[in-house]
C-alpha cells in the first residue's frame, strides 16, 4: 500500500510539473522572443528565424524609442498618476468594502446593488466625456485619479475578504470602547494587508497600462502618458517618420516591427519588476477574498 502509495503521488506531482512547464513555455518564450526580436538589428531581423537569443546584438531600437524628449515626461506623467492613483484607490475600495460589508447598515444590499449594476452597465463614452466635463477634469491631472478610485470588482474582492475575519474582532473591540472608525483602522485594515497588496497590484498594472484617458480626456502634451505616447509611435507606419533628420544608416537601423517589440519591452518591465515583491501575497489575498459573496 505505501508503495502504491509513493507511485500514485509521484505520477499526480509529475502531472502537476508538466502543466507549471507547459504553462511556462506558452506565457515566458513569448516574450523571451519579443526581448530578443527588440535587441536584434533590424535589417537582419526582417530575415526571420529569432528565437530566443539575438543574432545581431543591437540596441537602436531602444535607443529610438528612448531618445524621443516626450517619452520621459510620459514616463514621470505614469509614476505619479500610479503613485498617486493606487493608494487613494486602495483607501476608498477598502473604506467603501467595509461599510458594505456591515450587516446593520441600512440599505446595505440595494447599494450593493447600484454598485454591482454599474459593472455591467455604463452610460457610454460621450455621457462619460460630459460627466468628466461638467466636473471639470477634462485636461487635468486629476482625470486620471478621480475616475478610478472606486473599481467595484476589487470591492467586492476586499469585501468579501473581511467577510470571512471573525466578527468576534470587531465585538471585543467595542467592548474596549472603540468606535468605527478606530475598528477600521486598528483591526481590520492591519488584516486586510495580503489582499490588499493583491488589489493594489492589480491596480497599479491598470494605471500603468491605461493609456486611453490620456489620449481622449487631455489635450496638453505635458499630460500624455506613457502609453498613450508609445500607442503613437506605434501608430506610425512609416519608421523614416520617427527617424525624421537622422541618417540613411540609422533609417535602416531600425523597423516598425524592432519598434513594437522594444516599446512592449519598455511598457512591461516595470510591472515584471515590482510584480515579485508582492507575489508571496498573492495566493493568499485571492483565495480568501474570491470564496464566496
Amino acid at each position: 500500500m505505501r508503495r502504491a502509495f509513493d507511485r500514485d503521488d509521484f505520477i499526480f506531482k509529475g502531472l502537476v510539473y508538466l502543466i507549471l512547464l507547459a504553462l511556462f513555455c506558452v506565457t515566458f518564450l513569448p516574450f523571451l522572443n519579443i526581448l530578443a526580436i527588440s535587441l536584434n538589428d533590424a535589417t537582419d531581423s526582417v530575415k526571420g528565424g529569432i528565437s530566443f537569443w539575438p543574432r545581431q546584438f543591437s540596441l537602436q531600437s531602444y535607443e529610438t524609442v528612448l531618445g524621443d524628449s516626450q517619452i520621459w515626461s510620459a514616463l514621470r506623467v505614469t509614476v505619479a498618476r500610479t503613485v498617486v492613483g493606487v493608494p487613494l484607490s486602495l483607501f476608498t475600495i477598502t473604506m467603501l468594502a467595509y461599510v458594505l460589508s456591515r450587516k446593520d447598515i441600512p440599505g446595505g444590499k440595494p447599494l450593493t446593488f447600484i454598485f454591482l449594476f454599474t459593472m455591467y452597465f455604463s452610460g457610454g463614452l460621450i455621457p462619460y466625456y460630459m460627466v468628466l466635463k461638467s466636473l471639470g477634469l477634462l485636461d487635468t491631472f486629476w482625470v486620471f485619479i478621480v475616475p478610478s478610485l472606486v473599481n467595484v470588482f476589487y470591492m467586492i474582492i476586499v469585501r468579501t475578504y473581511i467577510n470571512e475575519l471573525p466578527r468576534e474582532l470587531e465585538e471585543s473591540a467595542k467592548i474596549d470602547g472603540a468606535n468605527d472608525l478606530q475598528i477600521f483602522f486598528k483591526v481590520y485594515l492591519p488584516l486586510c494587508l495580503p489582499v490588499l497588496a493583491t488589489v493594489g497590484m492589480f491596480l497599479a498594472i491598470d494605471q500603468w497600462n491605461s493609456w486611453f484617458d490620456s489620449y481622449a480626456f487631455t489635450s496638453s502634451i505635458e499630460l500624455k502618458t506613457l502609453q498613450a505616447k508609445l500607442v503613437q509611435i506605434l501608430n506610425q507606419a512609416d519608421t523614416s517618420q520617427m527617424t525624421s533628420g537622422a541618417n540613411a544608416s540609422n533609417r535602416q537601423a531600425i523597423s516598425p516591427q524592432s519598434i513594437r517589440m522594444a516599446i512592449t519591452i519598455i511598457a512591461t518591465l516595470p510591472i515584471l519588476l515590482v510584480y515579485p515583491l508582492v507575489q508571496r501575497f498573492f495566493a493568499e489575498g485571492m483565495t480568501l477574498g474570491s470564496v464566496k459573496m
